[in-house]
């Protein structure tokens, strides 16, 4: 009987491929978050934009240092690109956040009589 192999060997060889991996996580993302979204109720839409207007605060904020990286090799590093671009779109999460919450919000205000 031929001896075992060790079981990092093992794990190394079954190893699925990153770039497969990283896009099934991508895929099973879009996914869920298209499910979660489209099933919440009114009553909890206003909070849940305000959570995800600040987490695109928290990722405008590494985008920045991202942004502002001075290591490059030709002209404009990728850092740079990517910085801005995450930039860009998190800033328009942000403000379209809110003029969806506005809008949310104007749905409970009590509508004058006439």
């Amino acid at each position: 009987m031929p001896p075992l192999a060790p079981a990092s060997q093992v794990a190394a060889s079954s190893a699925a491929d990153p770039v497969v991996l990283s896009l099934t996580v991508f895929v099973l993302a879009c996914f869920i978050g298209y499910y979660v979204v489209w099933r919440v109720t009114p009553a909890l839409h206003s909070p849940l934009m305000a959570v995800t207007n600040a987490i695109s605060s928290v990722i405008i904020v590494g985008a920045l240092i991202a942004a502002g990286a001075t290591a490059q090799a030709h002209g404009i590093a990728i850092s740079q690109l990517l910085g801005f671009a995450a930039i860009t779109l998190a800033a328009v999460n942000i403000f379209g956040g809110f003029v969806i919450s506005q809008r949310m919000l104007g749905k409970f205000k009590k509508k004058p009589k006439t």
